[in-house]
Parts: structure tokens; C-alpha cells; sequence
């Protein structure tokens, strides 16, 4: 039975992999936004360790338990606004993927709030949490143990 544990990972493979975090911690992106992008990914790919993360880093960021509960059903509460809704309906379009590109309307609303640049940068925020999530369940890491740096106050 093959299992790969994280001692198993290739050198160099989670570095490669850091250039494009370290890339996106200096976007002009709010911490709080990028981690509601990446735990409702991680919601919407099943993977454990991953909720359990950025859970704990949106609570380091101030972010409500309500919100917190509520996110996996975001489309039905009050407590998100707009631009949230907005990137929200992004994250979960380039989640699962559908037979279609994304809606021309969906761009425009977007950029009530996002420039242009914003945009491709919560795309690559986006499909990066969509490869670590995948990598995560790939490799079984065990949800539980991930410890918060203070880097987000």
C-alpha cells in the first residue's frame, strides 16, 4: 500500500510552491479576504487539514464565529456583503468547474470593486488554494495540528 507521508515529499517541491504564497502576501488583497477565499475552497474540496488552517487563521484575523459557521452557506445569510458575495461567487466558479467560463456579468461586478490586476491576482489566490487543497487530500495530511504564526496582527 503506497502512502506519502510528508517526509516523502520531494525537496524542493514545497518551495516551488511558496514562490506563488510569497507572491501573493505582498497583493494589495486584505489578509481577511484571501483566507475567506481559501477556507471556503478548502470547504468545497473536502479537505480537513486545509478547513482547519485558514478556520484558525480567519479567527486570528478577528473573524466572527457566526461567519465562520456560516460560510459553507454563504448564499443564505445576511452577514456577508457584497464584494464579499462577489468574490465568493468567483472562488466557488473557478472551484467547480462547470462547461463554461466564467460569466461575462460576474467580471463586471467584479470590477465595481477589484481592478484588473486584483482580479488575476485572487484568480492565482484562488487556484492555489484549489492545488494545496488537492495536494493535501492526495497525501492524507492529518487535520488538527496547524498552529497560527501571529503574522496576520
Amino acid at each position: 500500500m503506497i502512502q506519502i507521508k510528508e517526509q516523502d515529499i520531494p525537496p524542493g517541491y514545497y518551495e516551488k510552491l511558496m514562490v506563488v504564497e510569497n507572491y501573493l502576501k505582498e497583493i494589495p488583497i486584505e489578509i481577511g479576504l484571501l483566507e475567506l477565499i481559501r477556507l471556503r475552497v478548502s470547504q468545497l474540496n473536502k479537505c480537513a487539514y486545509c478547513v482547519d488552517m485558514h478556520h484558525k487563521e480567519l479567527r486570528n484575523t478577528g473573524e466572527t464565529e457566526l461567519r465562520l459557521a456560516s460560510l459553507c452557506v454563504w448564499q443564505e445569510t445576511p452577514y456577508f456583503n457584497e464584494k464579499e458575495r462577489l468574490i465568493l461567487q468567483f472562488t466557488e466558479e473557478l472551484t467547480i468547474l462547470k462547461d463554461h467560463s466564467i460569466g461575462q456579468s460576474l467580471l463586471d461586478n467584479l470590477g465595481r470593486f477589484f481592478t484588473k490586476n486584483e482580479i488575476c491576482q485572487l484568480t492565482l489566490a484562488i487556484a492555489q488554494i484549489n492545488t494545496w487543497t488537492r495536494l493535501m487530500r492526495a497525501f492524507s495530511f492529518t487535520p488538527g495540528n496547524y498552529q497560527v504564526k501571529n503574522h496576520h496582527q
